[in-house]
């Protein structure tokens, strides 16, 4: 049987032209776009992990009903419709009823009617994915609030463990303009053990952490040594849900592109710029001192072609 990645390879193969009209997100990616970005308590995690799994029944359930089934009281559904954005469950019954019949019939999307090709596709899906986090960064009190929890953690250390490993070199690589102590994870194991309890002992509270698919055990394995350390963890992560999210004190959900045979990173990679600019606004004195002193040292040493 072919792997996940030899089946996206095989689906998203170039053709020329126009290609079969796009189905567009699977219908649980789409109940997920709905949830993502908001921090949910234990029992409202659990509402939307029933949604998402039991989605054509759960969508007509009365409110009685899905709280019997999940197990909780009527006041925590009508919360947590409020805390993914509805004005209440009706409205979020209303939502994901269509999303549910596409699911039943086999339909796409009215979108996806027009033909594209992989790329565009592609392309497409990033918007939605952009779309997404542009909601997410409506709340910029609370990006502010853990820009300046980032910036005040000296040293701060960036973890990302395989394939995140390039989103934690470009948040670590940027984030050394502005933040005097910036050290980078990007090995498992008794390695990032070492670091992560040297980080602590040298005075860190936080560490910011990368999980993007295919999630990886070492990973978890290295935000539970943190956590065990002392140190703080914010999460950037495509799931809403899940044992990483459940070791994390901050958790920023995005999705990732993939539509393709190796997933795109355009939604992670602006919530990174987002966050590198809540923490220069943490401290503009800091910021701009930095900033002129890197300034002055690239002009010295010509180290742009562009100057």
């Amino acid at each position: 049987m072919p792997s996940d990645q030899q089946a996206r390879a095989q689906a998203s193969a170039i053709t020329p032209g126009g290609g079969e009209p796009d189905a567009g997100p699977a219908p649980a990616d789409r109940v997920l776009a709905l949830f993502g970005g908001h921090r949910l308590s234990p029992g409202q995690r659990r509402i939307a992990q029933y949604i998402t799994d039991h989605l054509t029944e759960a969508a007509f359930l009365s409110i009685t009903d899905l709280a019997d089934r999940v197990g909780v009281s009527q006041p925590s559904v009508t919360r947590f419709a409020a805390s993914v954005g509805f004005s209440g469950y009706p409205a979020l019954r209303e939502a994901l009823q269509p999303i549910a019949l596409s699911a039943i019939a086999g339909m796409p999307d009215a979108r996806a009617e027009i033909r594209r090709n992989e790329l565009q596709a592609a392309v497409d899906a990033e918007i939605d994915n952009l779309e997404n986090l542009r909601r997410l960064l409506a709340d910029t009190d609370r990006m502010l609030d853990l820009g300046r929890e980032l910036a005040r953690s000296v040293p701060l250390t960036v973890l990302g463990l395989r394939i995140s490993a390039s989103l934690a070199e470009y948040f670590s690589y940027a984030a050394r303009r502005i933040h005097p102590d910036v050290r980078t994870v990007t090995r498992g194991g008794s390695v990032a053990y070492d670091a992560l309890l040297q980080s602590r002992e040298a005075g860190g509270a936080w560490v910011l952490a990368f999980a993007m698919p295919r999630h990886a055990n070492e990973t978890l394995a290295a935000m539970r040594a943190a956590r065990t350390a002392g140190l703080k963890v914010a999460l950037i992560t495509d799931l809403p849900l899940g044992p990483l999210a459940d070791e994390a004190d901050e958790v920023l959900v995005t999705a990732t592109g993939s539509r393709l045979v190796f997933d795109s990173y355009a939604a992670p990679g602006v919530l990174s710029a987002a966050l590198l600019q809540a923490m220069a606004d943490a401290d503009p004195q800091r910021t701009q001192t930095r900033l002129e002193s890197y300034e002055h040292a690239a002009e010295q040493h010509d180290f742009f072609l562009d100057d």
